[in-house]
């Protein structure tokens, strides 16, 4: 996709919960849309979350101004960022922010100073808020209204990351002409037939590897006690776990489950990587697992496609448009048909289907493109 040539520079507020050097995939995405943005011309400022303090509380990169803030935590940001966010946001031509915690501060900001702001939705849960594990009743009721409130918010440009978040974004009432789609990107020259080249051989251990964040939509519960269950047919295997350790009260719950399911010495769990490293350990596995109870894209699956390993997936939301090459689909959502997913990619039962690619560059272009069009259009009276 091309962007459009010889537009006015912009200058663009990225409002972000986390950005580099936090590792993800959503601040790889931003970190390398700042990076292009400022490459083709155009002034960059990030507000987000200072989480250490040997992070600089201000720094410049070229065209790219990054300030970071101390907040107790995520909740903190949402109520107390909208402060920096009135004052870096005056000077800017528009604001990006993305679901959830950052949006509310963000929109505030941009509505109160007449700027035009674009959300980027990682994915839309509605009612799937009431029924995941590891959060109680009331914790679960009060992020199902605070999603359904931001759904219910007048930004101008609703990003769904897969045609499947675009859809719920849809359902859950947002018009259709304030809904678009730009899939998350990866840069294929990252990932290699070198990577899997210089891997560890393969034993006869077969080894499934989870990696990602820890959140109560992963499918975590599913996991262990699928692991239990596998275990018990394939004794010569392993579950490799590549980790954060925050939030540290998931990875306690996480861990004490392992213990009581007997599985300590069934699985192996890493934190820390470098980039380098995680490829390693993922190129050296049998396949990856993706037992999510949603997805809105999923890079995990992408990154692991792109690395050449199977993968074993929920088939959930936008799982089945991102997952292509080799893989297993679990038929539900249970431990045993995760198991018996198991089994099958242990003899090599694969689906196979044509690889699909979502390249990085075609974000940037896109995102873009969304910029220069929100910025030629008028200003409506909400905006005033």
């Amino acid at each position: 996709m091309k962007t459009k040539k010889n537009e006015s520079r912009l200058h663009v507020l990225f409002v972000l919960e986390n950005y580099y050097p936090n590792i993800g995939g959503v601040e790889t995405l931003f970190k390398s849309l700042a990076e292009n943005l400022a490459r083709n011309g155009h002034r960059v400022t990030i507000l987000t979350t200072r989480l250490s303090l040997s992070d600089p509380p201000k720094e410049i990169q070229g065209n790219i101004a990054i300030h970071r803030y101390r907040f107790l935590n995520r909740y903190f940001f949402t109520l107390f960022a909208i402060f920096p966010v009135l004052k870096h946001a005056r000077c800017c031509d528009l604001v990006h922010t993305t679901s959830y915690n950052a949006a509310l501060p963000a929109y505030l900001g941009a509505r109160l100073l007449g700027k035009k702001i674009v959300v980027t939705f990682h994915e839309v849960w509605a009612s799937l808020w009431l029924t995941l594990p590891f959060m109680g009743w009331l914790p679960k009721r009060l992020h199902y209204l605070f999603e359904q409130m931001l759904l219910r918010l007048d930004f101008d440009r609703f990003v769904g990351v897969s045609g499947s978040t675009s859809e719920s974004l849809r359902k859950a009432g947002v018009p259709a002409e304030r809904v678009m789609t730009i899939y998350n990107g990866i840069n294929y020259q990252d990932f290699t037939e070198t990577d899997a080249a210089t891997a560890p051989k393969k034993n006869s251990i077969f080894t499934y590897t989870y990696f990602g964040r820890l959140g109560m939509s992963k499918g975590l519960d599913i996991l262990l006690e699928a692991a239990r269950l596998f275990r018990q047919q394939c004794p010569d295997s392993r579950l490799k776990l590549i980790v954060p350790t925050q939030p540290a009260g998931f990875l306690k719950q996480i861990l004490g489950d392992i213990e009581k399911k007997g599985l300590a010495g069934h699985v192996s769990i890493l934190h820390h990587l470098t980039f380098g490293q995680l490829k390693m350990e993922l190129a050296s596995s049998d396949c990856t697992v993706i037992p999510s109870y949603s997805e809105g894209f999923c890079f995990a699956a992408a990154e692991s496609i792109a690395l050449g390993v199977p993968v074993v997936s929920s088939g959930r939301a936008a799982l089945k448009e991102v997952v292509s090459g080799r893989f297993i689909e679990m038929e539900d959502m249970t431990p045993g048909a995760l198991a018996a997913a198991l089994q099958k990619a242990r003899v090599g039962e694969w689906r196979q289907t044509p690889l699909k690619k979502f390249e990085l560059s075609d974000t940037i272009a896109a995102y873009e493109n969304l910029y220069f069009q929100l910025s030629s259009e008028p200003l409506t009276k909400r905006q005033l």
